[in-house]
């Protein structure tokens, strides 16, 4: 029996502490082959030396106790190559291993995936999946699988990665007079909450979001100019004459904000966060509705005087300089090498 083949994308930085388990996840897949990608944005920690010792076969994995459903661990070596045509394999699933040597944001990371495996025949699918997240086995044949009709983006629902039974996003709305971004369902209960309506839906999430071949050549690569944030909700846009699509069946458990600081139910965003979703938001709404530009800045005045008014005065300055296209503050720059920063800022006219 011919399976179903379904490529991923998977983009790391920094994420030496979580991307194994979300490999692991992948290879348990049933009933699905897997043609995975991992571009790695020049990642500064053990990301690449560990996927490495991991593939090898040197470095031991231990399934850990928090894993949301359980799993076994993948036999050893499994086979890694660089970019090109697929390599011989000794399973049903292949891993490829890109490194761009810069950090040019999270869109150019997807967009150097999705040219790999678009230039390989025999994919139709293209999942885009965050490293901070463990699939179920049954996920990917799900997506590979589910009867979407002629769509442009398919979506799933998302776990918290820490509260197996509360959900992060089932598909995102727009405020189109504020640009701000919603999650339906939202901290629901997984087992008491019904799969939502596309007609709801503006856009998939990023952390999980299956693109159609079709999609991908009439609308072309994610825009990377945002560097973070809104790629995904910009890239919806261009799907007016394909509808999105929703898979019950796809389940992913998400660690939510791992490795840039993105809000939980928990955690305030890091300044980081504020800073690229903020400034994203302002860059969508002057592309899209640039009539309402006011309404979206006196939003941003409104939210940072909240935060200021709550003791969050380094956040509420972050969220004003994002808003107003100006020069990060010194504490985020920091985080961003020569080379991120002159692709983050070059198309924006910030000094840096």
């Amino acid at each position: 029996m011919t399976l179903p083949t379904l490529g991923v994308v998977i983009v790391t930085f920094n994420a030496a502490d979580v991307v194994l388990d979300c490999l692991e996840s992948l290879l348990a897949a049933d009933g699905v082959r897997l043609d995975i990608v991992v571009v790695d944005n020049a990642s500064n920690d053990t990301t690449i030396a560990d996927l490495r010792d991991w593939a090898a076969g040197t470095r031991p994995y231990t399934v850990p106790d928090t894993m949301p459903f359980a799993l076994g661990v993948a036999p050893k070596p499994v086979p890694l190559q660089v970019s090109g045509p697929r390599g011989p394999q000794n399973s049903g699933h292949h891993l490829t291993l890109i490194e761009t040597g810069l950090n040019g944001g999270f869109a150019a990371g997807v967009n150097r995936g999705l040219a790999e495996l678009a230039a390989r025949p025999g994919i139709d699918r293209f999942w885009i999946l965050n490293p901070d997240s463990a699939v179920p086995p049954a996920t990917p044949r799900a997506f590979a699988t589910c009867a979407a009709g002629d769509f442009s983006l398919l979506g799933g629902r998302v776990l918290y990665y820490d509260k197996p039974g509360m959900i992060q996003i089932d598909g995102g709305t727009i405020n189109r007079n504020t640009g701000v971004t919603g999650n339906i369902s939202l901290f629901r209960k997984h087992a008491e909450t019904a799969a939502p309506s596309v007609a709801d839906m503006d856009f998939i999430t990023g952390a999980s979001m299956v693109a159609s071949r079709t999609f991908y050549n009439a609308a072309g690569p994610m825009p990377e100019e945002y560097f973070l944030y809104y790629e995904e909700v910009d890239w919806a846009q261009r799907c007016k004459s394909k509808p999105l699509a929703y898979c019950p069946e796809a389940i992913i458990y998400h660690r939510a904000g791992a490795s840039i600081g993105s809000p939980t139910q928990d955690r305030l965003a890091s300044p980081f966060s504020i800073y690229f979703k903020h400034r994203a938001r302002l860059m969508f709404m002057r592309r899209y509705f640039p009539a309402r530009l006011p309404i979206a800045l006196v939003y941003s005045l409104a939210k940072a005087a909240q935060l200021a008014l709550r003791g969050h005065r380094r956040e509420a300055v972050t969220l004003l300089l994002a808003s107003f296209n100006l020069p990060p503050p010194a504490h985020v720059r920091a985080k961003l090498s020569e080379d991120a920063a002159r692709r983050a800022f070059a198309k924006h006219r910030v000094k840096i």
